[in-house]
């Protein structure tokens, strides 16, 4: 199971200035989140409070459709080409960076045990997207456009791209087979277009929003034609679901974490820095970006009072960002709270080899395994940081597999919901990207939307010049 190590927030590390008394503060705490824990859960049922995906761990039926469904294409395409943007694509960027093989797409059809080469759509750069017709065969593509509206500007752009390259491909009477499409289970534009032309569908379930829905068929279907045994990602969730539904706050690493979090947040530590310790841990550390901004920074509060609350998250790298961030955490402003994510193993040993034994400065790394210059690379950093008197968590993985994988996503999908909890705000809502995207829309021309023009426009006009 995963490990939090709190002790590096604590007054008696860091000293009173930063530091928590935390057998104090979970006292004082404790029954609070408790029931924030409670409140959390006991909604997981309830229609639009928008927490149905605290039960996608259970959804053994749509394991099976995507068995089935995956059995049935084995072998007929060799691109996957997922269309989606936010959440809709950051969690399966995540996913297939930290599960699959690194340099998958320059691995051979055998290195890939004949999975297709995947690439995602998340963008609508137009230099970008034709490069994309490169490198694909598009008569032997299979193209997933992820979107529950099907309103979505950037996922449905390219979607209409890519079907009319198809179209010119493989034949218009083709195009369905190369489509599936995942989206609302009963409205919207893409259901209709599937419903009129055939293709087939995954639903993105009711009550789930896009940020937290990566244990859907929006991260599972693509995960499952990759070959990654999602059975053992819902299973990661089964097994820390118990410990994320503890109203004890001390065996609660999730409660521990939003309320340390939080603490630091109404002190002055603003910033939340998320640094894993494992280069296939990079694109989950966007993933968090996304899920602690867009959830928690909120003009509102839940009683509809201006507050303008969020603290801003900041992903880092190790070992990477030693050398370009480590400087402004350890000697710049004491704004932030640091979460770092150790391995304690790796799945390749690798020996630095002792190619120079007479040259000390050089020989000492000789004959040493790179696992334990990593995790040595990650204890020096908290260790500094901390000598610093910078507040830092540390999340331990025993290793990056598919359990404890899902395991550190729902953990922090958890985390996120109980920090709004405390903020008093709703962390499933979004409504500062729902005006930028009507204004897109007005922009774009989109019926029904001309009364924003002269609102957005008016917005970029330049200032009048002295």
């Amino acid at each position: 199971m995963l490990q939090l190590d709190t002790r590096n927030v604590s007054k008696e590390v860091i000293g009173k200035t930063h530091g928590l008394d935390l057998p104090s503060v979970f006292k004082q705490y404790g029954s609070h989140m408790g029931q924030l824990v409670s409140n959390l859960w006991q909604q997981k049922d309830t229609p639009q409070a928008w927490r149905k995906w605290l039960t996608l761990g259970e959804n053994e039926t749509l394991v099976q459709q995507i068995n089935a469904y995956g059995e049935r294409i084995k072998g007929q395409f060799e691109h996957l080409v997922i269309v989606g943007i936010g959440g809709s694509a950051l969690g399966g960027i995540a996913m297939f960076e930290a599960l699959l093989p690194s340099y998958w797409n320059d691995r051979s059809p055998a290195q890939r045990h004949g999975f297709p080469k995947y690439y995602f759509i998340d963008n609508v750069d137009p230099d970008k997207l034709s490069a994309l017709l490169d490198v694909l065969d598009l008569k032997k593509t299979l193209v997933n456009v992820i979107t529950k509206s099907g309103t979505t500007a950037e996922t449905m752009a390219g979607y209409l791209w890519l079907k009319q390259a198809l179209s010119e491909a493989v034949g218009p009477e083709n195009v369905p087979h190369h489509l599936v499409f995942t989206t609302d289970p009963e409205k919207g534009l893409l259901r209709q277009i599937a419903q009129e032309e055939g293709i087939v569908t995954f639903e993105v379930p009711e009550d789930v929003g896009g940020r937290f829905s990566v244990f859907s068929a929006v991260g599972l279907l693509p995960a499952r034609l990759l070959g990654l045994p999602i059975e053992l990602l819902l299973k990661g969730i089964r097994d820390i679901s118990p410990v994320l539904q503890s109203t004890d706050l001390t065996a609660n690493i999730a409660a521990q974490g939003a309320l340390i979090q939080y603490l630091m947040y109404q002190q002055g530590q603003h910033i939340s820095v998320f640094m894993p310790y494992s280069a296939k841990l990079a694109s989950t550390a966007d993933w968090y970006v996304q899920l602690w901004a867009e959830s928690l920074g909120k003009k509102y509060n839940n009683q509809h009072e201006v507050i303008h609350a969020g603290p801003t998250p900041l992903k880092a790298v190790g070992v990477t960002d030693q050398h370009s961030q480590v400087q402004l955490f350890n000697e710049g402003p004491i704004d932030k709270i640091f979460t770092f994510v150790r391995l304690e193993r790796f799945h390749h040993p690798l020996q630095i080899p002792n190619l120079y034994p007479n040259l000390p400065d050089l020989s000492y790394l000789g004959n040493q395994p790179f696992e334990k210059l990593m995790n040595a690379e990650c204890d020096a950093t908290r260790a500094s940081i901390t000598q610093n008197q910078r507040p830092n968590v540390t999340l331990s993985l025993p290793e990056l597999d598919p359990i404890h994988f899902a395991q550190l996503l729902f953990l922090l999908e958890v985390q996120t919901a109980l920090m709004g909890g405390l903020l008093d705000l709703d962390p499933f809502d979004q409504p500062g990207v729902e005006l930028g995207k009507k204004y897109t829309y007005a922009l774009m021309g989109r019926p029904g939307f001309e009364h924003l023009k002269a609102e957005a426009s008016g917005q970029m006009q330049e200032p009048a010049k002295a």
